[in-house]
């Protein structure tokens, strides 16, 4: 079973970056695909970005181009370094795994707040 704890948001200017992380604990991390999501307020949450445990990497339209997402299965850490960030990014931001998405079971995430 991982356990995830998100962190690194902030108040933000529009076109500035941030780089969120996802923490991990659990034996299992380095097979699990990874994904950040995220959800503003009145919306459907999104998937953001995924990478699974070969590295393969896939990125939601919205962001491609902008956001990057990077694990280090070692530090058992997953990152999303976001650059030319705009108000739309505007968002509480999670990661998760299949599973966890599947049992809806969610973190604290980390609130995204960009200012134009």
């Amino acid at each position: 079973q991982v356990q995830l704890v998100e962190s690194g948001g902030g108040l933000v200017q529009a076109g500035g970056s941030l780089r969120l992380s996802c923490a991990a604990s659990g034996i299992l991390f380095s097979i699990k695909t990874i994904s950040w999501y995220r959800q503003a307020p009145g919306k459907q949450r999104e998937l953001v970005a995924s990478i699974n445990s070969g590295g393969s990497i896939n990125y939601s339209d919205s962001v491609k181009g902008r956001f990057a997402i990077s694990r280090d299965n070692a530090k058992k850490l997953v990152y999303l370094q976001m650059n030319s960030l705009k108000p739309d990014d505007t968002a509480r931001y999670y990661c998760n795994t299949q599973t966890g998405v599947d049992l809806n079971n969610w973190g604290q995430g980390t609130q995204v707040t960009v200012s134009s």
